[in-house]
């Protein structure tokens, strides 16, 4: 697949969904963890969403469990947490793998898009992020240090 609007992901309720609905608008997509020490940046990407939603911003959170077996949960525990603690309302979908042999097709593309450190394609560990613009181009690829709040200029400037 060439452009990421021709990918489905399975969302947390386990309805598939294609990610051209999500056409024309600008995408922060985040494997995301409910025991890492990011977990925090939940509030900053809830806030993102609630605040730049209707400017055309969609925050995409994707599950992860393999970095330091941090999001043990189940599909349900996952919603629940994120629900309850961070009272997230953005897009969150089943979780996945995003690195080796059984990772998300999407996931994949996103890694041979955008790069990370040193030409690196994996992912190093949780809240990763990649911004894509309007059109589906994968504009930069964030590590989890750069917190929702620090990259709110970079994705504005997209809106």
């Amino acid at each position: 697949m060439s452009r990421i609007h021709d990918f489905t992901a399975t969302d947390i309720s386990g309805d598939e969904v294609s990610l051209s609905s999500y056409e024309g608008q600008v995408m922060l997509i985040v494997n995301t963890a409910s025991k890492c020490g990011f977990t925090p940046q939940y509030e900053g990407l809830e806030t993102l969403h609630s605040e730049l939603a209707d400017k055309g911003l969609a925050v995409l959170g994707f599950p992860c469990n393999q970095f330091g077996k941090q999001e043990p949960g189940d599909a349900a525990e996952i919603a629940n947490f994120c629900t309850l603690t961070y009272d997230v309302k953005f897009p969150m979908f089943e979780k996945i793998q995003v690195n080796g042999p059984d990772a998300h097709p999407l996931y994949d593309w996103l890694k041979s898009q955008a790069r990370g450190l040193m030409g690196s394609t994996s992912i190093k560990w949780n809240f990763t992020k990649f911004l894509v613009d309007r059109e589906g181009r994968v504009v930069k690829r964030f590590g989890p240090q750069d917190t929702p709040e620090k990259i709110r200029g970079e994705i504005e400037a997209l809106l």
